[in-house]
């Protein structure tokens, strides 16, 4: 039988000593594997979570248990040990232990300004820390004089209506509660859980005896050395050292800090102590084949003699974040399947685009909701024409609407970013600039936008005209004035490597949402397995097609219909061919015609009198056929398989481009099954109806081109009827693929471009956990899809599932798919890397457990 380990609250920190980071932090459990290692790490003791939290209720622990390792006349610090460190605490409080006696006997054996700035510098934190007294009133200088000292104790006296404590365990005390009540505090729980933690996150404090870093024989100092670059993740010693000091004084910006390495700049710790330099050198490999990570060492050297007093996990930028788990792996210091798992997918979504530096000033203009991330600076145009202009003049723009239509789409092409005041994660904007790879934010509802003066206004006044630089921060969600520093987009091998492992753990098929070749040329970079959906009504937003379908909707009848959609029909075919040859036989899903068709039709004056005019129509005609296309509801209106039954020569176009194209790629050597969807699907009847005309036209091609292909017929499903029905359904279906946006819409009853106004309102007052849009329903939508899915199964045992709603590339979605038994999941070009590595690390999570 197992013997059960028994934890104490407070613990001497030695190589056998019963600690666990669950129970004492990781900073305690670091602390002890320097022990073991052997490091010259002072004498410390770990109070755990359960010691901590009984402090912050008032019960201290017995003190001279903790004070006992320290010997009659201690000096020591207190840190905050976490569970993680990204998690913060309190601020350590060090020189605990000074007094007015101890400041006697120091002057001996450090010198006398020595001993002053320690007393008065424990003064100043203790005050601002502990007894929570002015800030203001208790500044200090650089070094501060016997004069300074003074002045420190009677102030203290003066604020606080006390004398300075001089017993060191009255003042351990004070420390101990005062850092176990911020951890308490309201702000850093937000704070905390804002990173990630939950909101029952414990800390532990370790109390450790000071190594002073000051003195008198021999070198003395304190410093901070890592062994990698930061932002590359490469090898690189790195850090600072400065003589006479404690803490991480060396990091700040001191006159008398030096660097680690020999240096042309100046002196170095190499040049000064090259022994202990050495020492230094030697602990990075320790460090990195026994703690398995790269490690930050914080180090006072005494009198000659090197310490160690902490090392905590190297801050890191997302690519170093990736650079050091593939070389970890590499090197066999961690197996693969850890490299995958240490690496967040967010961190592959910051190395995919361009970032604001995260030293940059950001002066924010107005917040909104992070849609697409990355970061771009441009000049405010406010209209797609002048989006298109600013691009054929090579000057950058952010393309600023209230909302965006799919008219936009040519600006949005040519803009580096855009912002609109209105829409959620879900909207067109956001949708658009996923698949585009383009930063966006979206539902700004702060911001005013006044398109005739050509100027928007913000939240705090300021007035921002066409041609004035801003910078939009999908990442977070913020505009910015002004061109802050930006971090570039870094693909590097590191990255590849660590998805090509993903690729061998993951279990679930990844595609991508991809409308034009460029888009199928991203998701290929990306290796997507293929095209989940590609929403073929944008294709007629490129050149004179929109013109065309203008004219479509303008023809009176049938035959003058069909005689416009000849003309559409030879470049939608070189549009399937080339999305083709480049997915190179991978499959590719195409939806059939979704869009109102009210959505190709100008809404402003000036457009409508441009029509009128290439149209060679008079302008009331225009106005008259825009209103008669209106409607309340659009979005559940006259849109997908309605206006195939209604206007079926659409569809039928679209079908012969698709199977024609299917033939011209055969031709060049590629041999592809195309998989046909048909949208907003709610009854057996209507799939009945278009899946006979698509036959008809599959043989019709057939026979023109005496050539054999198959094709794959499906359809989306994005309606409650259709999930409820989905059994019927699937009789004439070979794939089930559902729309989670509208599905999720059509569920909530919400409109996904209006929810963004009030649902930070509903997830601050938990009437919703998340935003539905943003991450996937496990409970309502979720129902929806296992009902579809169990139903579509009885109606086709080896019907193909997926999902290829914005919901696709998130965690929470996958790994409900994974449970459901889906096939694959489908998603913006630029979250297929997510995707692969979220998927990769629920399986293993699950081997795991």
């Amino acid at each position: 039988m197992q013997k059960r380990t028994t934890f104490v609250e407070v613990t001497l920190i030695t190589p056998t000593a019963a600690m666990s980071p669950a129970v004492h932090g990781n900073r305690a459990k670091c602390l002890q594997r320097l022990i073991r290692l052997e490091m010259p790490v002072p004498t410390t003791v770990a109070l755990s979570f359960d010691a901590v939290s009984k402090i912050a209720a008032g019960d201290l622990p017995d003190m001279a248990q903790v004070m006992a390792p320290f010997g009659e006349t201690p000096l020591l610090s207190v840190r905050p040990s976490s569970l993680s460190p990204d998690w913060g605490g309190p601020a350590a409080v060090l020189n605990i232990g000074m007094n007015d006696a101890r400041l006697d006997t120091m002057k001996d054996t450090v010198g006398e300004a020595a001993a002053t700035a320690l007393y008065a510098r424990f003064i100043h934190a203790y005050a601002i820390e502990v007894a929570r007294l002015d800030p203001e009133v208790f500044e200090l200088p650089a070094k501060p004089t016997a004069d300074d000292l003074r002045l420190a104790l009677e102030t203290y006296e003066f604020e606080a209506d006390e004398p300075f404590p001089q017993d060191p365990t009255e003042q351990l005390e004070a420390v101990l509660r005062s850092m176990a009540r911020a951890w308490d505090g309201t702000t850093a729980r937000l704070l905390r859980e804002a990173k990630g933690a939950p909101a029952d996150a414990g800390l532990g404090l370790v109390v450790q005896e000071m190594a002073l870093g000051v003195g008198r024989d021999g070198e003395c100092g304190s410093g901070v050395i890592q062994y990698v670059d930061s932002t590359t993740g490469k090898p690189q010693v790195t850090g600072r050292y400065l003589g006479q000091s404690q803490g991480r004084d060396a990091l700040g910006d001191v006159e008398g800090a030096i660097y680690l390495t020999k240096d042309p700049r100046g002196r170095s710790l190499e040049d000064l102590s090259p022994v202990i330099f050495a020492e230094l050198l030697a602990y990075r490999d320790l460090c990195r084949s026994r703690l398995r990570e790269e490690m930050e060492v914080s180090f006072t050297i005494e009198n000659g003699k090197l310490n160690i007093l902490d090392a905590v996990k190297v801050q890191r930028s997302s690519r170093a974040e990736v650079q050091i788990a593939v070389a970890l792996a590499e090197d066999g210091v961690i197996p693969r399947e850890e490299a995958v798992l240490r690496v967040k997918p967010a961190a592959l979504s910051e190395m995919l685009h361009r970032q604001v530096d995260p030293d940059a000033k950001r002066d924010v203009l107005v917040t909104g909701i992070a849609a697409s991330p990355g970061a771009a600076t441009g000049q405010i145009v406010l209209s797609a024409n002048e989006a298109q202009a600013s691009a054929a003049r090579g000057e950058p723009c952010i393309l600023v609407r209230r909302e965006t239509t799919p008219e936009d789409i040519r600006g949005m092409n040519a803009a580096h970013a855009v912002l609109t005041v209105r829409g959620g994660v879900t909207s067109h904007a956001a949708v658009i600039g996923r698949g585009l790879g383009l930063p966006c934010v979206v539902g700004a509802s702060d911001l005013s936008v006044n398109t005739r003066r050509g100027e928007i206004e913000t939240p705090d006044g300021r007035i921002l005209s066409e041609g004035d630089v801003i910078t939009v921060d999908g990442t977070r969600g913020q505009v910015l004035a002004g061109a802050p520093k930006m971090l570039e987009a870094a693909l590097d091998d590191a990255f590849q490597t660590l998805l090509s492992w993903a690729d061998e753990f993951r279990d679930i098929g990844v595609r991508a949402n991809a409308d034009t070749p460029a888009d199928a040329q991203t998701a290929k970079n990306f290796a997507a397995e293929g095209i989940g959906l590609c929403r073929t009504e944008h294709m007629f937003f490129e050149g004179d097609r929109l013109g065309m379908m203008r004219e479509m909707i303008f023809a009176e009848t049938e035959e003058d219909r069909r005689a416009v959609l000849e003309r559409l029909l030879p470049l939608q075919r070189a549009d399937m061919k080339e999305l083709f040859s480049i997915m190179q036989g991978k499959p590719v899903c195409m939806r059939l015609f979704d869009m109102p068709l009210h959505e190709f039709l100008p809404f402003d004056k000036a457009g409508q009198r441009d029509l009128a005019a290439s149209l060679a129509l008079p302008l009331p005609d225009i106005v008259e056929r825009v209103q008669a296309l209106s409607e309340y509801n659009p979005m559940l209106g006259m849109r997908g398989i309605r206006q195939g039954i209604a206007l079926p020569e659409i569809y039928e176009m679209q079908a012969r481009a698709i199977f024609e194209a299917t033939v011209d790629a055969a031709k060049d050597g590629i041999n592809i099954v195309p998989e046909i969807m048909i949208p907003l699907i709610s009854a057996m009847k209507e799939v009945e109806l278009i899946k006979a005309r698509i036959d008809a036209v599959a043989a019709s091609v057939q026979a023109e081109q005496r050539a054999e292909f198959d094709f794959k017929l499906g359809v989306m499903v994005e309606t409650p009827r259709a999930a409820l029905r989905a059994e019927d359904i699937a009789e004439y279906s070979e794939f089930l693929s559902f729309g989670t946006n509208d599905l999720t819409q059509m569920t909530y009853g919400l409109s996904r471009d209006d929810a963004g106004r009030f649902m930070s309102t509903y997830v601050q007052q938990a009437v919703y956990e998340e935003d539905p849009f943003h991450t996937l329903d496990i409970e309502g939508v979720g129902e929806l899809l296992s009902i579809g899915a169990e139903r579509g199964r009885k109606g086709r045992k080896d019907v193909v599932l997926s999902i290829c709603g914005e919901h696709g590339g998130s965690r929470t979605a996958i790994a409900f798919c994974r449970t459901e038994g889906f096939d694959y999941v489908s998603c913006s070009p630029f979250r297929v890397p997510l995707a692969r590595l979220s998927a990769a690390q629920l399986a293993l999570n699950e081997r795991l457990m």
